[in-house]
């Protein structure tokens, strides 16, 4: 079994599913369950090298309440969550926590109807998730 999972989550339908994978998976107690949401700044910010203060505090702002809630999802159905709200690019944050975690499995979501080159697969310069990570990863569908 799993000892250490990470899900990422944005909000999104599809994301949502990765939530509901990590719950019918139903990890023991004792497995960590890290759920992760990821503030991605503007091109225009990134170029810069630097994150304009209200830019970063206005994407905080939508961002903490829909990590609460996923946080909240999961705990409803008794896994013990570790909330991570972190910025940059969603493939190399998910990478560097899941490294630093050492992370046995990442859950993401997946729609259909959304390209492959999605933005918890690809990141900049076209990093794939699958190249960047030591874990298993499961791709939760949206039904």
């Amino acid at each position: 079994m799993y000892k250490k999972i990470l899900v990422a989550y944005d909000g999104t339908p599809e994301s949502e599913s990765a939530l509901h994978e990590c719950i019918q998976i139903n990890p023991p107690p004792s497995t960590e369950v890290h759920l992760l949401a990821v503030i991605q700044l503007s091109p225009h910010a990134m170029a810069g090298g630097y994150a304009p203060e209200i830019e970063v505090a206005a994407k905080r702002q939508i961002m903490e309440p829909v990590l609460e809630r996923g946080r909240a999802l999961m705990a409803a159905a008794g896994l013990n969550v570790v909330p991570h709200l972190q910025m940059g690019e969603p493939v190399d944050v998910i990478g560097a926590l899941a490294d630093a975690l050492e992370i046995d499995l990442i859950i993401v979501g997946h729609s259909h109807r959304k390209a492959f080159a999605m933005r918890w697969w690809r990141g900049s310069m076209d990093a794939l998730l699958v190249e960047r990570v030591k874990a298993s990863i499961l791709v939760a569908v949206r039904p």
